[in-house]
């Protein structure tokens, strides 16, 4: 397009807000916990830089929870827009201002030339509005294989992103989990994603993530790994009722554990694997 880039080798939020005042940017692509950090600057920050020029920010790499969504907007104007999609298929669906007022936390519709199905284990297609199943894409962009050999799976030409998910009667898609993070809990199948969401609500969570641990009684429970907000420390039993107001009792984390910061890699993603609970 012939736009002028501006790069840098490290992310600091306010050179961030800087960078965007003086160079005029149009674009800022990040992944959502930079805009934590920046939303989490000192107040009066965020205000000595004009970022009026700013006409997207566009969010891909991990969830972007609704609340942050939100928050942003109220501070940057109506510019947020929530890319979901994976290396190996592209681009899946984009939400734009208008769906995340309207559906906080959901990943968008389908872009012009991207077919977006849900399957379920036994690949038929699920159609029913709500009903969760295997999120599978097709487009012209979608990557011919692994180096080392495999690929993803396909059904009717369209490759599995490894997410389930399920539609809104808008059509919005809202991503539910990992198909490998699934786990089942008193029999009843839990995703993660969905306490997730629901405990980055709070003021007093500032980051947060879930993880699947044995249960002597319910086979498995999760537990969830939280970042309080400096000075709005939470107690466990507080989040724990808060998740049993709004939902299923086996969806109540078994356990919450508080730590300074999850575990990232490089994109921003969460690394569960380094989440352990007692």
């Amino acid at each position: 397009l012939g736009s002028t880039l501006v790069v840098r080798r490290r992310f600091d939020p306010e050179d961030t807000l800087a960078a965007i005042a003086h160079h005029r940017a149009t674009a800022l692509a990040v992944v959502p916990v930079m805009l934590q950090r920046m939303m989490d600057l000192p107040d009066g920050v965020a205000s000595r830089y004009d970022t009026s020029g700013l006409r997207v920010i566009a969010v891909s790499g991990s969830a972007l929870p609704g609340e942050l969504a939100h928050n942003v907007m109220d501070r940057f104007g109506d510019v947020v827009y929530n890319l979901y999609g994976s290396t190996e298929v592209a681009w899946a669906t984009i939400a734009g201002p208008a769906d995340l007022r309207a559906a906080p936390g959901c990943a968008g519709r389908p872009p012009r030339g991207t077919t977006v199905r849900l399957y379920d284990d036994q690949g038929e297609e699920v159609t029913e509005r709500g009903q969760t199943g295997r999120i599978f894409v097709g487009n012209d962009m979608a990557f011919d294989g692994y180096t080392g050999g495999g690929g993803k799976d396909v059904i009717d030409g369209l490759m599995s992103t490894g997410d389930v998910g399920h539609f809104d009667e808008a059509g919005r898609l809202f991503i539910d989990g990992r198909d490998d993070e699934m786990i089942v809990s008193g029999g009843e199948n839990v995703f993660p994603r969905e306490v997730e969401d629901l405990l980055a609500d709070p003021p007093c969570v500032a980051d947060v993530a879930a993880i699947g641990v044995p249960d002597d009684a319910w086979g498995e429970r999760l537990a969830a790994h939280v970042v309080p907000v400096v000075g709005m420390e939470p107690t466990a039993d507080d989040l724990k009722a808060y998740v049993k107001e709004n939902l299923a009792g086996f969806k109540v984390p078994r356990d919450i554990v508080f730590s300074d910061e999850l575990p990232r890699n490089a994109t921003g993603k969460v690394l569960k694997r380094m989440l352990v609970s007692d």
